[in-house]
C-alpha cells in the first residue's frame, strides 16, 4: 500500500529531523557515525534535488512533446485537405479539357458552315455581277403583273438579305464560340495557378511535417533518458535511505549503550557511595557501643536497599516489557483515506509488506524486518508498513478521526521478537 508517504521528499524531512534530535541526544557518542550520517543526509538531498529537477525537465519535455505532437496532429490535417484540394483541382482541369476540346469541335464546325455561307454567297454575288443588271431587269420586267414584279423584287431581295443574316449569325456564333475558347483557356490557366500554388503550400507543409516529426523523435528519445535517469536517481534514492536507515539505527543503538553504561556508571558510585555509608555506619555503631557500655541493648545498624533497588533498576534498564529497548520514538498515525495515503489510496489498507492493515496491529516504520514486533506503552504491534524513518513509528487506525486524534506523541518503544 505504503500509505501514507506521499513522497519521497516527505520522508527524507522526516529522517532529517530524526538525524538532528539524534544529535541532539548524543553529541558526544558515535561521532563518526553521526558524520556518516550527515554526510548520508546530504547525498541524499543531493540526489533528490537531482531527481526534482530531473522530474521538472521531465515535465517540460512531456509540455513540449504534446504541443509538438498536436501541431505535428494539425499539420497532417492540412495535408489531407489540401491533398483533397489539389485532386478536386485536378478533376476540375480535367473537365475544363473536355469542355475545350468539345468547344474548339463547335468553333471548327461553325468555321466550315460559315466558310460553306460564304462561299455559297460569292458564287451568287458573281452570277449576279456576270448577268450584270440587265439580268436582273430581264428577270424583273418579265414579270406578267405588276405584282409578279414586286414578289421577284422581294425575293431578290430577301435572298441578299438571307445570304447576309446567315454570314453574320454565323459570325456571330464563330465569335460566340471562340470567346469560350478564350473563356476556358483562361479558366485554365487558373487552374494550373492554383495547381502550381497548392503544390508549393503542400511541398512547404510535407516539410514542417517532416521536421516536425523528427522534433517528437528526438523529445522521445530525451524523455526516455530522463525517466531512465528518474528510475535511476529513485533507485539511489532508495539505497540511501536504506544505508541512513542503518547509520539511524546505529546511532540509536550507539545512544543506548551510552545511556546503559552512565547507568551503570551511576549505580557504581551509588554502590560505592552505600558502601562507605555502610561502613561509616557501622564504624560509628562500635563507638557508641564502646562509649554507652552503660545502656542496656543495642541497635542493628540500618541497612538501606537503594543500592540494589539501583542495581536491579539498571539491570532491567534494557530488557522492560520483555523486549530489547531501541529509544524513545515519535509517534503519528494514518490511516488508508486519500488524505492520508493520496495515490496509495486504491489499494484499500494493503501494506507495502503485502499484509492487509489492522488497527491495533499495523505499524510503518524504516530500518527494520517486516513482521517486527514493537511494544509501545505496553501493546504489542506488528511493522507491515513503510514510509518513515527509522525512531518514527506511524501507527495505523482505521478512520481518519481516529488518526487525527491521536495525533503526536512520543514513547518508549522496545523490540519484542
Amino acid at each position: 500500500m505504503r500509505c501514507k508517504k506521499m513522497r519521497s521528499k516527505r520522508r527524507f524531512y522526516w529522517i532529517l529531523a530524526a538525524g538532528l534530535l539524534t544529535a541532539s541526544v548524543f553529541p558526544a557518542y558515535g561521532a563518526t557515525t553521526q558524520e556518516q550520517i550527515n554526510q548520508a543526509q546530504q547525498e541524499k538531498q543531493q540526489a533528490e534535488s537531482s531527481l526534482e529537477s530531473t522530474q521538472d525537465r521531465i515535465e517540460e519535455i512531456e509540455s513540449q512533446k504534446g504541443q509538438t505532437e498536436a501541431y505535428l496532429s494539425e499539420l497532417s490535417r492540412q495535408l489531407t485537405e489540401l491533398t483533397s484540394d489539389m485532386q478536386e483541382l485536378q478533376r476540375e482541369y480535367t473537365d475544363k479539357q473536355t469542355e475545350l476540346t468539345q468547344v474548339q469541335e463547335e468553333l471548327e464546325e461553325a468555321r466550315v458552315r460559315e466558310e460553306k455561307q460564304y462561299e455559297a454567297m460569292k458564287v451568287r454575288i458573281q452570277f449576279m455581277y456576270e448577268h450584270s443588271q440587265a439580268g436582273a431587269l430581264e428577270m424583273l420586267f418579265s414579270a406578267d403583273s405588276f405584282m409578279d414584279f414586286l414578289n421577284r423584287a422581294d425575293n431578290i431581295s430577301e435572298i441578299t438579305k438571307y445570304d447576309r443574316e446567315m454570314l453574320a449569325d454565323y459570325e456571330a456564333t464563330r465569335q460566340e464560340v471562340s470567346e469560350k475558347e478564350q473563356q476556358v483557356l483562361l479558366e485554365q490557366q487558373e487552374i494550373e495557378a492554383l495547381q502550381d500554388q497548392s503544390t508549393k503550400q503542400q511541398e512547404q507543409i510535407q516539410e514542417l511535417y517532416e521536421y516536425t516529426y523528427n522534433q517528437v523523435q528526438e523529445y522521445t528519445q530525451e524523455l526516455a533518458g530522463a525517466e531512465s535517469e528518474e528510475a535511476a536517481l529513485l533507485a539511489s534514492i532508495q539505497t540511501q535511505e536504506d544505508a541512513l536507515n542503518q547509520l539511524l539505527i546505529q546511532a540509536k543503538q550507539e545512544e543506548v549503550e551510552a545511556q546503559r553504561k552512565a547507568q551503570e556508571e551511576a549505580a557504581r558510585k551509588a554502590a560505592e557511595a552505600e558502601a562507605a555509608r555502610q561502613q561509616a555506619a557501622q564504624q560509628q555503631a562500635g563507638q557508641n557501643q564502646q562509649a554507652g557500655s552503660g545502656q542496656t541493648g543495642s541497635s542493628a545498624p540500618d541497612t538501606d536497599t537503594g543500592a540494589s533497588d539501583v542495581s536491579n533498576e539498571t539491570s532491567q534498564g534494557n530488557s522492560s516489557s520483555g523486549g530489547t529497548y531501541l529509544g524513545r520514538f515519535k509517534l503519528t498515525a494514518y490511516c488508508s483515506c486519500s488524505i492520508c495515503c493520496g495515490q496509495w489510496s486504491q489499494y484499500q489498507g494493503l501494506t507495502a509488506s503485502g499484509a492487509q492493515a489492522q488497527e491495533g496491529v499495523t505499524v510503518a516504520m524504516g530500518g527494520v524486518p517486516f513482521g517486527t514486533k514493537l511494544s509501545i506503552n505496553g501493546h504489542i504491534y506488528t511493522v507491515q508498513d513503510r514510509g518513515t524513518a527509522y525512531g518514527h513509528v506511524d501507527v495505523y487506525f482505521s478512520n481518519h478521526a481516529s488518526a487525527l486524534a491521536f495525533g503526536l506523541q512520543y514513547a518508549d518503544v522496545y523490540m519484542v521478537n
